[in-house]
């Protein structure tokens, strides 16, 4: 299967873009002692909403798609479901092996406080590797996605640069807390959020020799389950226990809205 340049320039483009989004998060803490429990809940909410939606009506039928171009409908089906499920399990695994941590990021927090700033510069770090252990397969996501198609590449892109936002607090605010230093709190930032791009272009590359439909079939499956398993164990739990009221139903009911009115501009 031929990629032109074009497209591989527009793929990663978009890529580079939601993954420097992390960066966003770091520069929202300076205007603000602490992030509004509130706005944040809202926020993962509203990425894990348009993440879930995006991969089950959209990414999983590319799989089916691609897998029913090679080898007929019914097995199409078939492989793609267990591609979805594949990606299900990776990403557990992943979550097994690399435990994403999600402390308080709320200073005034006793179990915040409590900590000097040498311990919470090492729960920043902790934080920081744990995130970037788990951006390779969204930047990869991103990647693929449009690579495939631009109308599903650029709303997976734009929901995953919207929790990239609340990603890159999770980083800077343990990171500033303890260094009280800008600089180190974007670098900190930019590092994880470069892992996209950087998953993107060493899945790209090892998986070109052998781009088909099969191969983009199977890669989909794996994003649509990796996605949804991440937007259902991480965002959605990370907003519900920042929410003071209906910020999380809000949020999650916002982002599929949003991505759903999205893909039907970019497919008008």
């Amino acid at each position: 299967m031929t990629v032109s340049l074009y497209n591989l320039t527009v793929a990663f483009g978009i890529t580079l873009a939601a993954g420097l989004a992390t960066v966003l998060g770091s520069i929202l803490i300076f205007f603000s002692k602490t992030p509004n429990p509130r706005m944040l809940s809202f926020g993962l909410a509203f990425a894990g909403g348009a993440m879930v939606y995006v991969s089950l009506t959209e990414i999983f039928t590319k799989a089916q798609d691609a897998f029913s171009e090679a080898y007929g409908q019914s097995m199409g089906m078939a492989a793609a479901t267990l591609a979805f499920l594949a990606g299900l399990a990776l990403v557990a695994l992943i979550d097994r092996l690399v435990p994403n941590p999600h402390g308080s990021l709320d200073p005034q927090d006793p179990q915040f406080a409590e900590h000097s700033r040498q311990h919470i510069a090492r729960i920043g770090l902790m934080s920081a590797l744990a995130i970037t252990a788990h951006n390779f397969p969204e930047g990869l996501a991103t990647f693929f996605a449009t690579l495939e198609n631009p109308a599903v590449g650029a709303p997976l892109a734009l929901a995953i640069a919207i929790h990239n936002i609340p990603e890159g607090i999770s980083i800077a605010a343990p990171v500033y807390f303890a260094t009280r230093k800008k600089w180190w709190t974007v670098i900190a930032c930019c590092i994880s959020g470069l892992a996209e791009p950087l998953g993107a272009v060493l899945g790209y590359f090892l998986l070109k020799p052998f781009l088909s439909p099969p191969v983009f079939g199977a890669v989909f499956g794996l994003i649509a389950g990796a996605m949804v398993f991440l937007a259902l164990d991480e965002l959605l739990p990370a907003a519900k226990r920042y929410a003071k009221g209906h910020e999380t139903v809000y949020g999650l009911t916002s982002g599929m809205a949003v991505i759903a009115l999205s893909l039907v501009l970019f497919n008008w």
